[in-house]
């Protein structure tokens, strides 16, 4: 997440999953299981989908910021197989359960989000729509990438390199 003003914005709604945990610690399991493009109607955490072992909310929408200076890291994304965008949420001290914090389309970014212990961070799948608007995105603001050229070292002059005699002072 940069200090700076973003080139551009996508907007996306995280799908949160609670199913009943297998613990003596803890009732529930929480995690993130897909991003949609846009923002639907619905007011966060609205359920989705319910059954006896676990229940769909619509968690809240988030923000996919773009900076022009990571379009590297948007197009080694696209280039995948299954292009990704990371889905990051905190947890609250009361109800709703967590917030979102943030959706990145940027793979170290989203690595970097992981480290911080509390949050949910997921790797989720890029729906077609943000995929599509990622590349638009790419389109506009990527640079040619430079070639790289190997410089080549000045050969060093033996001679200049040789010890000489001292110059005798001429006084």
């Amino acid at each position: 997440m940069s200090h700076a003003e973003p080139q551009a914005r996508i907007s996306a709604a995280i799908v949160v999953e609670r199913r009943k945990a297998k613990s003596a610690w803890v009732d529930f399991v929480w995690r993130p299981v897909a991003v949609l493009a846009g923002v639907p109607d619905a007011a966060p955490w609205t359920v989705l989908d319910a059954d006896a072992e676990r229940t769909t909310f619509y968690a809240g929408a988030g923000e996919i910021e773009l900076y022009r200076s990571d379009c590297a890291r948007y197009s080694d994304n696209l280039s995948t197989e299954e292009p990704k965008l990371w889905a990051v949420l905190r947890p609250t001290a009361g109800d709703p359960p967590f917030t979102v914090v943030a959706v990145t389309a940027d793979p170290s970014e989203g690595e970097a989000l992981a480290t911080n212990g509390t949050d949910l961070v997921e790797a989720l799948p890029m729906p077609a729509p943000i995929r599509a608007a990622l590349a638009g995105f790419l389109a506009e603001h990527q640079r040619a990438e430079e070639t790289f050229v190997k410089r080549e070292r000045d050969h060093a002059d033996p001679d200049a390199l040789a010890r000489r005699a001292p110059v005798k002072d001429k006084r």
